[in-house]
Order: structure tokens, then sequence, then C-alpha cells
């Protein structure tokens, strides 16, 4: 697969002071890969190097094998971005703001409501932005940045602070632009959201990357229990080693219809961090 995004050892200081500490990536064409870290672990300064927003202070970084200090118009067609601040014009319809980008992006207007009906607005497109709830003023976001149907986006948090149905439908549309090759960056701390959503994950603690994988292969990394627990039909709890010596006595209480529940031990993503760092991702 290509390459869409290479980082090798960036690092990138403020003042002096170090916010990112010897980073590097490979993100491949198509996948969505998920940057996790607390505020302030250094998401947004990783997106706004890659972006061409500030400058990295040493080692090197591509996107679409162009250094992000020399990006052109051609890379930036190809980019669409969800950051932390709108952009959006209140005063001014669904539609309409997206007329102003399409505009931008030199996209046909035919395909604004297009867009509008895949992120669930269509309904909506004469609707003042100043009317809008937060989770659809975050759905015409999203719309803005894929109008030009681009081949890398950008999310920051893209689904902080909105209700489980909204960002449940986030997700689902994530996944579908995903399947039609776009290469997905997401930056989170929800744990949960990215061990659903992403193929690679960078786990990032005060500027520096601490674990990299796909969030199967963390967890069971750190899988240190190797339990399996079982709850009964009586409700009693039965947890067990997960080796061979136990597999016949596991098939048995199956066999006898007794298993309601099994699990495995595997931390979480969540749990990984907690125990790599000794703290919250909140």
């Amino acid at each position: 697969m290509n390459e869409v995004i290479i980082m090798d050892n960036v690092t990138k200081q403020f003042s002096g002071v170090a916010t990112l500490k010897s980073v590097s990536l490979n993100i491949v064409e198509g996948e969505i890969f998920g940057l996790l870290g607390p505020s302030g672990a250094g998401k947004t300064t990783i997106i706004r190097i890659l972006t061409g927003q500030i400058p990295l202070t040493s080692g090197n970084a591509t996107i679409f094998e162009r250094n992000v200090s020399r990006l052109s118009d051609e890379e930036y067609s190809k980019i669409g971005m969800v950051l932390d601040n709108s952009g959006l014009y209140e005063r001014l319809s669904t539609y309409d703001n997206l007329k102003i980008f399409a505009k931008i992006f030199k996209v046909n207007e035919s395909n604004i409501n297009t867009v509008l009906n895949e992120v669930g607005l269509l309904d909506v497109a004469k609707r003042k932005v100043s009317a809008l709830s937060k989770g659809m003023i975050q759905r015409l976001i999203l719309a803005r940045a894929i109008l030009h149907k681009p081949s890398l986006l950008f999310l920051d948090e893209p689904t902080s602070g909105l209700d489980p149905t909204t960002s449940e439908k986030i997700h689902k549309l994530l996944f579908n632009i995903s399947s039609q090759g776009t290469t997905i960056f997401l930056t989170t701390h929800d744990m949960e959201e990215a061990t659903k959503m992403c193929t690679h994950v960078a786990l990032l603690n005060e500027g520096r990357i601490i674990e990299y994988g796909s969030p199967d292969d963390i967890c069971k990394k750190y899988n240190e229990k190797q339990e399996i627990v079982i709850e009964c039909a009586d409700a009693s709890i039965i947890r067990l080693k997960n080796n061979k010596t136990n597999a016949r006595r596991i098939a048995d209480l199956f066999e006898n219809e007794i298993v309601v529940t099994i699990h495995s031990s595997e931390p979480t993503l969540e749990t990984v961090f907690i125990n790599l760092t000794g703290r919250s991702l909140k």
C-alpha cells in the first residue's frame, strides 16, 4: 500500500520546550489511523505540522511524498479537515455555507445536496447554522470537509461532546468514506471510539509515542492475566487460566448449558494507557 503520511523523528519546540519528541509514523492509503492521548499530549500540534500550519523543529514529515513545509495547492486540494474551530457562517443557511466552499474547492454545486444527504442534513438545507444543534453543526463541518472528495481527511476530536446517537451516525459515515479509499487521520481521547474505528493507533503521552499497533494487538500484548471469566446460570463466576488444561472444563460448561457469558481478560486501550503512563486519557 502507498504511504500517505510519513513522520520521521519529528520534534517540535515552543520557546525551547519540547512539545513533540522524536515522533515517527507511517500511515498507508485507505486506513483509519487513530492518534490517542489526553489534552496537551501534542495531538493537535502533529496535525498542524502535517498540514503545513506550523514548522517542525527537527526531523522530516511528508504527505503524498511532498515535504510538509512545501505543500502545494495540489496537495491541499486532496486534504479535508475537521478541526476544533468550525469556521461556519452562522447567519447563512446550511446549503449556502457549503455553496461558498464549493466555489473555493471548485466543486460543482450539484454535489452539495448529495453531501448533505450523506451526513443526514438534507432536510435542514435551508436552516440557518445558528439554529442547528451541536450534532448538526459537527456533521455540517464534516460535510464541508468531504465536499471535494479528499484523499486524506484529518479529524480532530470529531465526536467530542456529542450524544451516542450522533456519534454513531458520524462513525457510520466515516466507515463509508474510508471504504471509498479516503485515508482518515483521527485524534481522540475516547478509547472505545478508537478501538471501534481504527486500523492502527498510536498512544501519545507528553509528546512521545509510547505504543503503536492495531487496537487488538496492543490489548493482547498487555494481557498479563491470560484469564477466561465465565458467568454461570446460577450467577456464579468462574475464572480459569486461558490454557489447554482448562479447555475441556470450558467445553463441559457449554455442553451442560451452564454458560451465560464468557470473556477473555484483555485490557482495554484505556487500561493499557493508564498502566504505561499512570494517568487517564480524560
